[in-house]
């Protein structure tokens, strides 16, 4: 963000007097004087006056005898004094600033999916039809981009099936996509939460989204619990979250392990990735040895 710049000014203010000082008989008071210090704020100039020319010049050096600043034994010395004013400052200016809006492109994004306008292709999910927009998605997946654009895509095609994932989850999903945010889920608690974070983080890694997927990583990382624990090891194998896995295994070693190995996860886990389950134990112990 740029730095605000403001402005201000300085304005010293002088009033300038003269005076003319006339000594009559100066041979007789040449080399006389007084020294007086007299602190002021002003500045002062001595000028002579030439008899000849009638124009005064600043004292620069001993007047010497014969002068033409002498006439009739009489020196005019005409005193310019500067005084400086009070500085007055002028009040401090800030340079003119135009309020700018927080970014809405997600908003418009956010209405396009509602209203389906220029939809281009149709998404079957289950028994549920949607209407999208061929560039949104391949603007934010690699893999859609594929589908939709790339070498292999059906030519003429404006149907997309979508295998292997429940309309609520790909409903959530197209969301992200174009409003890049989670909030059709802010009701969800719970389980009920903790299962479409899940099925999410799936979908994020099927068509490389990886913002995304951290989203839900960072989720399932921070609601882990005794009865999920197991199956969130697994599924953090599964789809390659190191940072999900190193929480799980931190939060066993931590847990009761009798209550671990009584729920379901445990007993999926065992059968279907005991290498998993082995590896999280080694990890377990030398977390244990700390």
């Amino acid at each position: 963000m740029a730095r605000a710049k403001t402005v201000s000014k300085c304005i010293t203010e002088t009033v300038e007097e003269s005076h003319m000082f006339s000594i009559t008989g100066y041979s007789q008071k040449r080399g006389m004087g007084v020294n007086r210090g007299v602190e002021v704020h002003a500045s002062s100039d001595l000028r002579l006056l030439d008899h000849t020319t009638g124009l005064s010049t600043s004292v620069t050096k001993t007047l010497p005898k014969a002068s033409a600043y002498l006439r009739d034994d009489r020196l005019d010395i005409e005193c310019v004094v500067t005084v400086m004013k009070e500085p007055r400052v002028s009040q401090t200016k800030s340079s003119p600033k135009v309020a700018v809006p927080p970014s809405d492109i997600a908003a418009h994004l956010g209405k396009l999916l509602e209203s389906k306008e220029a939809a281009h292709v149709t998404f079957y999910v289950g028994e549920d039809t949607f209407a999208e927009h061929k560039v949104v998605h391949a603007m934010r997946s690699p893999v859609f981009k594929a589908e939709l654009f790339g070498p292999m895509r059906e030519a003429g095609a404006q149907v997309l099936p979508i295998k292997d994932m429940q309309p609520d989850v790909f409903k959530a999903l197209l969301h992200f996509i174009y409003t890049d945010s989670l909030s059709i889920i802010d009701d969800l608690v719970g389980d009920d939460r903790g299962e479409m974070i899940r099925h999410l983080l799936m979908a994020a890694d099927r068509y490389a989204m990886e913002r995304l997927k951290l989203i839900c990583e960072s989720d399932l990382c921070e609601n882990l619990n005794v009865q999920t624990v197991a199956a969130t090891l697994a599924l953090a194998d599964q789809h390659h979250c190191a940072s999900l896995r190193d929480a799980c295994i931190e939060f066993m070693s931590s847990s009761s392990m009798d209550d671990i190995v009584a729920t379901q996860g445990f007993v999926d886990l065992k059968t279907n990735c005991p290498s998993v389950l082995v590896d999280a134990f080694v990890n377990m112990s030398m977390l244990n040895k700390r």
